[in-house]
């Protein structure tokens, strides 16, 4: 290699071992961001934000540090995400060095064939009469019965 390629390429890079000087803690949004469980570190300060975000069953500010053995919990889509840290990470990494840095102890999320159909009405069909709001009412479980309490009181009177 010529002098003028090493300028333009800089030096050679030598992977880097764990030092004395590497971080015990880091920033909840940071190492979030650097184990790939959001696209970019403004959406882990916006998921901290919202409360979306948990550290030790307390909700965490974008600032809270994490150690290693902390549990946290993620809402994403819908689904919480329970990880609890095995290395600190101040730099995002690949997805193989990334699941090294959690243990993930997630329930599976559930498949959409299991979910409950949902009630299709025909476009235009306006609102439901009296006998389809019983129909509907009945079909989803529910309804609107009067306790028997109710219904006694109303006969005494």
């Amino acid at each position: 290699m010529t002098r003028a390629s090493a300028h333009r390429h800089g030096p050679a890079k030598v992977p880097r071992q764990a030092e004395e000087g590497d971080p015990t803690s880091v920033r909840v949004d940071v190492w979030l961001w650097s184990v790939r469980q959001v696209r970019s570190r403004s959406a882990a300060t916006a998921a901290c934000r919202a409360g979306h975000v948990r550290v030790n069953g307390d909700t965490a500010k974008p600032s809270q540090h994490l150690a290693v053995g902390d549990e946290v919990r993620l809402r994403v889509n819908g689904f919480d995400r329970y990880l609890r840290v095995e290395r600190i990470l101040v730099k995002r990494v690949g997805a193989q060095v990334a699941r090294t840095a959690f243990t993930d102890f997630s329930p599976p999320r559930p498949s959409p064939l299991d979910a409950p159909a949902a009630v299709v009405r025909s476009r235009g069909a306006g609102r439901p009469t009296k006998k389809e709001r019983r129909q509907l009412d009945a079909l989803m479980g529910g309804g609107r019965r009067r306790s028997t309490t109710s219904a006694r009181d109303d006969s005494e009177a």
